[in-house]
């Protein structure tokens, strides 16, 4: 499931939808409402749907992050080149650890790839689901905003 760099194969988006066949669960959602922190795997999990019936009675983003092959230009974070949302991620979220997260995914990671240890040290905050948001975490999350227009 890991893509090999020098293969071609598109990076891993850690922020992809649940994609059963193609994708991968990282991380488990834990924290709080207004602090959410994931705690990562210690092994990749493939998306199944007995996987994802595992969640329910909620949805399996409020429990899990997933990890899909990158959608380039199909997503509407994708730049053509960058990821806009890793980039706005940097640049409006603070860190929220010191040291890189024990992450199965880093090899594989747009972010990573991307951003480095700058997104890595930002990763655990960010859920897919988060109602109590922080306005930094609303302006990340929109692909309409364009703060990152000054990044490198």
């Amino acid at each position: 499931m890991m893509p090999d760099p020098a293969s071609g194969a598109p990076p891993l988006c850690p922020s992809a939808p649940p994609q059963v066949g193609t994708g991968v669960a990282f991380g488990v959602v834990g924290g709080t409402a207004e602090a959410p922190r994931l705690g990562y795997l210690a092994d990749l999990l493939p998306i199944t749907a007995e996987l994802l019936a595992l969640t329910d009675p909620v949805n399996p983003t409020e429990v899990f992050r997933f990890a899909a092959p990158c959608a380039g230009s199909d997503c509407v974070h994708f730049d053509g080149a960058n990821c806009r949302l890793a980039q706005r991620i940097v640049q409006l979220l603070p860190d929220v650890v010191e040291r890189l997260p024990p992450c199965r995914l880093r090899p594989a990671c747009r972010w990573w790839r991307q951003e480095g240890a700058a997104a890595c040290v930002r990763c655990p905050q960010v859920v897919t689901e988060s109602p109590h948001a922080s306005e930094p975490f609303r302006q990340a999350a929109n692909p309409a905003c364009r703060e990152s227009a000054s990044s490198p």
